[in-house]
């Protein structure tokens, strides 16, 4: 098969080069183009380390677009890590069509930041879909799935790079073999489990500190190590990154206010919550990098009865 690889990033270098090592026959590489100053993608310099055309329109919406795909003869596109919009005039041209990666199980999590809502939101399990993509986001049916256990203290890199990463690279390999051998499957999503989320950024990452354990807890997990989640102290932005959450017996007799550091000791310092308390072990502030909170403690100053809002 003539293949076309289709993505960014780390995770479309090594789809790429999985390919190559198995002796697919990749005639061609696209990959979005890089804003001024940026450097080169790595999907782009294995491509050209690897001597394949590359390709980088700013849209896939153009004619012209379209038929520079078709003079490659592509047989199938796959898609690893793709952003823009890519619309079925274009995802149609391969004579076997176009395969996608995405990091959870569909149609759960549809959307751009699928692995830090399934963590955020206390799932205990969550996966990758290889689909056929269509014209709606994440919509397309489901070619294979994997699944993969969230643990209690999972974060989303570990999610991600211990697992979704490299599963979804053989993934991908599995299903071309599948498109290959004529047995790749298409089983439509049942829309009444959808659910879609949109970008986890620095808005949705604001710990609420009247919120119980679990809940800030999970939200600390989920954006480890992007976006952050962030609360301030004495007025300047502090962001946390690895804690431990310290359940009250008795929710009762806690003490002290939402929000209000009950402690603080040499490996970190914990803060009061509406069940419990987080103890806070690694954080960033806002004018310097990450370091142990027992660090940050004693350099900030940090004392028992200070405020985080």
């Amino acid at each position: 098969m003539r293949i076309v690889v289709h993505g960014q990033q780390a995770f479309g270098k090594s789809v790429l080069d999985a390919l190559l090592k198995r002796g697919e026959n990749v005639v061609a590489v696209y990959v979005a183009p890089e804003k001024p100053g940026q450097k080169a993608d790595p999907l782009k310099e294995a491509a050209l380390a690897a001597k394949l055309p590359v390709h980088q329109p700013a849209s896939y919406r153009k004619p012209e677009v379209w038929e520079e795909f078709k003079k490659l003869k592509p047989d199938l596109q796959v898609m690893a890590f793709v952003t823009l919009f890519v619309p079925e005039e274009f995802l149609s041209i391969p004579a076997k069509g176009s395969i996608q990666y995405h990091p959870s199980l569909l149609p759960k999590f549809r959307g751009p930041s699928s692995i830090n809502w399934p963590i955020i939101k206390g799932e205990a399990e969550t996966g990758l879909s290889i689909f056929w993509p269509d014209n709606g986001l994440d919509t397309g049916d489901i070619l294979l799935q994997k699944k993969t256990p969230i643990g209690p203290d999972d974060t989303l890199g570990t999610v991600y790079f211990d697992r979704l990463f490299p599963m979804g690279v053989e993934a991908l390999c599995e299903a071309v073999d599948l498109v290959k051998a004529g047995k790749a499957s298409r089983k439509k999503q049942d829309d009444r489990q959808a659910s879609y989320e949109g970008w986890c950024g620095a808005e949705n990452a604001k710990i609420d500190w009247a919120k119980p354990w679990s809940q800030i807890y999970n939200l600390i997990r989920g954006c480890n190590p992007a976006p952050g989640a962030w609360t301030t102290c004495e007025g300047k932005r502090l962001q946390i990154y690895d804690s431990k959450p310290i359940p009250a017996r008795d929710p009762s007799g806690i003490g002290g206010k939402m929000g209000e550091v009950a402690a603080v000791e040499a490996d970190g310092f914990t803060v009061v919550c509406a069940d419990g308390r987080i103890k806070v072990l690694r954080v960033k502030p806002a004018d310097g990098p990450k370091v142990a909170a027992g660090e940050f403690a004693t350099a900030a100053k940090l004392a028992a009865g200070t405020r985080l809002v």
